[in-house]
């Protein structure tokens, strides 16, 4: 049997995701123009930007942006304990290799959804979420309040749906008219 997942299903799992991986500390949803990126904000950020969901045969696909970022050290900034090289202005580099493992972390668990198997189906390794099979990673730096990078990336999110017509709440005048 089916169980539908809802959007809401599909945004509260990224964020449990976000929120149990120890290389995030704060995850946020909505437009992309919803980041706090206030110096209040606590980083490493997982943001997870709705972008569209398309109806197939038999599936929902949801598209999502996901942003992850974390904040660039200056020099300036830098004690014994965090230096990087003298060679660097910044640890841009550390921080754009962290956050890229950190995304491919979060297409990892879709693409081996072991963890987001359901308990009401035959086999307990059913996965009740997938994505497709190509992903892009872009990279990117910005500087606002304080200075950002990390990765922006696509992910899409495919769920089964059965698109029964037995349940909706419809009134005898959504039948159409007859001749």
């Amino acid at each position: 049997m089916i169980h539908n997942k809802t959007f809401n299903n599909v945004i509260n799992t990224l964020k449990n995701i976000g929120d149990a991986h120890a290389q995030i500390t704060t995850t946020s949803t909505g437009d992309i123009w919803q980041i706090d990126l206030s110096k209040n904000t606590l980083f490493p950020l997982m943001h997870i930007n709705p972008v569209n969901v398309t109806a197939a045969h038999s599936q929902l696909n949801y598209t999502f942006q996901i942003f992850i970022v974390d904040l660039v050290s200056q020099d300036e900034n830098w004690t014994q304990t965090n230096f990087q090289s003298a060679a660097f202005l910044n640890n841009e580099q550390e921080v754009l290799s962290a956050t890229l493992q950190t995304s491919v972390d979060i297409v990892s668990i879709f693409r081996n959804s072991i963890q987001q198997s359901t308990f009401n189906v035959d086999d307990i390794n059913h996965p009740v979420y997938f994505t497709g099979d190509g992903v892009t990673f872009d990279p990117f730096t910005e500087r606002f309040d304080n200075l950002l990078t990390g990765w922006v990336f696509n992910l899409e999110v495919q769920v089964e749906n059965t698109f029964q017509t037995c349940d909706i709440p419809l009134t005898e005048a959504a039948k159409g008219e007859g001749e």
